[in-house]
């Protein structure tokens, strides 16, 4: 089976995080004390694990997937890309903390929710996702 190119991984990644967000803002809103029990409680983890894969090296995904766009993004958007690498490994940081801990409650996901860090990569991602696809042909 072949590797799947950058712009087919970037949208995997972005798919992770972006689904991953969305099962936490519903998870945080149930007043859970603990991810243990119930399976929607177990399910934490596993989003979150995704989350932290998708985030793992995600700047070299980056960098492929603007570099098979057009070769000067890297030198354009240096700046936003670093800001992008910088958002992933905080958020990275963030999401490997909660899961360390032995029990995951709502107050604890409802305060990553929150960060600034994982809300700004979100939107990075949303960035990226428009400004990389590549350009339709014209007429």
């Amino acid at each position: 089976m072949s590797k799947p190119g950058p712009r087919a991984e970037l949208a995997a990644r972005i798919e992770a995080v972006e689904s991953g967000y969305e099962f936490l803002l519903a998870y945080a809103a149930q007043g859970r004390d603990t991810d243990k029990g119930a399976a929607a409680g177990r399910n934490v983890r596993d989003y979150l694990e995704k989350m932290a894969a998708a985030l793992e090296d995600l700047s070299a995904v980056v960098g492929a997937c603007a570099a098979s766009v057009d070769s000067k993004l890297a030198t354009v958007a240096g700046s936003f890309f670093a800001a992008v690498d910088a958002d992933a490994r905080v958020a990275l940081g963030a999401v490997r903390l909660v899961l360390a801990r032995p029990d995951i409650g709502s107050q604890l996901i409802d305060n990553l929710n929150a960060s600034i860090h994982l809300r700004a990569l979100l939107t990075d991602l949303f960035v990226l996702d428009e400004a990389l696809k590549p350009a339709k042909p014209t007429a």
